[in-house]
């Protein structure tokens, strides 16, 4: 006999009560930790901070690694937890490993621009990291909108980068199924006075998927209490998906228009500074790695990629899972990190 809505309601209500009574039972704990594996500061400019991890005892690889993460969000989730940490994983592999963290944008920061971000800041950890490492040149690998800025920089930069990846990063942002395309079709950035929060840019991203980021998590809690890890792992990301900071307003409504509205990587004609950047003249090999259920950079706007990038330096790969999952899933995570450590090589 299928279930009703009454038997569903109830079912729900139990679950997040027994979640409730969960965290209550650890109420006067310290939260679960984020980003514990060991690192120096390097570098620091304004908000941004350049982090060097310290490298495990495996014989280490000759060329470092830069990680990029979005502005939208924190870079911790690229270091969740040990057994959810792309960071770690790399380590493993002996790769020497490098991550940008843009920091908590204020009101003095509203001016600064995609050029500044791109062509500033990334630039000079890029030239950070080289000088660290001893090393003329990095691997450069870019997640979600910060996998578009490392595009941005290969194309202009060529002699800093010796391989690039890009993880979940859209290129053509006005494919059918592109959801915050439509979002942004008829918005006007300009009206969005100040630098924008990071709780209103939390909502948009939830009501992308409305059931399943909001009531649809909470149902069938008992697998998230019948062990301790389970419970941290959902404690962990839910910190990180309420954590965002707030963007730049110059920087935010210049991506808006040039990426979303105009679509103008895709279309052959994006300028940043009055300077042409066209993904044509990158000349280091590329792998660009979708997710399979990603609802913010569907497939098709990731494998859009290969439109610009000369075959015989090009390759793509399909990942399980969503935007989030692709990286961190414990069953993703072993096939992603094989994929890239093969093609580094």
């Amino acid at each position: 006999m299928p279930a009703t809505n009454n038997d569903n309601e109830d079912t729900w209500q139990q679950d997040f009560v027994l979640l409730v009574d969960q965290i209550d039972k650890i109420k006067n704990q310290p939260p679960p930790e984020v980003g514990t594996t060991p690192k120096e500061l390097i570098y620091k400019e304004n908000k941004l901070q350049l982090f060097r991890y310290q490298p495990l005892d495996v014989k280490q690889k000759k060329t470092p690694i830069l990680l990029v993460y979005a502005l939208v969000n924190r870079p911790y989730i690229l270091d969740l937890e040990p057994d959810r940490s792309l960071v770690l994983r790399l380590l493993e592999k002996g790769y020497p490993v490098y991550l940008i963290d843009w920091g908590y944008p204020d009101s003095s920061d509203c001016f600064t621009d995609l050029n500044d971000y791109i062509y500033g800041l990334l630039h000079r950890c890029v030239q950070q990291t080289k000088r660290f490492a001893k090393s003329k040149s990095l691997d450069l690998i870019g997640i979600c909108q910060g996998g578009v800025f490392s595009l941005c920089y290969a194309a202009r930069q060529p002699n800093d980068i010796r391989r690039l990846i890009t993880i979940v990063t859209p290129t053509d942002f006005q494919s059918k199924d592109n959801l915050l395309s439509l979002w942004t079709k008829g918005m006007d950035p300009d009206i969005l006075a100040g630098n924008i929060p990071g709780q209103l840019m939390s909502q948009l991203f939830k009501t992308l998927k409305p059931f399943q980021l909001n009531r649809e998590k909470y149902r069938r809690l008992k697998h998230l209490v019948s062990k301790k890890e389970n419970l941290a792992t959902f404690l962990r990301m839910e910190k990180w998906l309420n954590n965002g900071p707030d963007l730049a307003s110059t920087a935010a409504n210049e991506f808006a228009q040039k990426f979303y509205q105009q679509n103008s990587m895709q279309n052959r004609c994006l300028s940043i500074a009055n300077e042409k950047v066209l993904l044509e003249n990158i000349s280091c090999p590329v792998l660009n790695l979708y997710a399979e259920q990603d609802h913010i950079v569907p497939p098709s706007s990731a494998k859009a990629l290969s439109k610009h990038i000369r075959a015989e330096i090009y390759e793509e790969h399909e990942l399980q899972g969503g935007h989030i999952g692709a990286f961190i899933s414990l069953k993703t995570q072993k096939n992603l990190i094989k994929k890239v450590s093969n093609w580094l090589k």
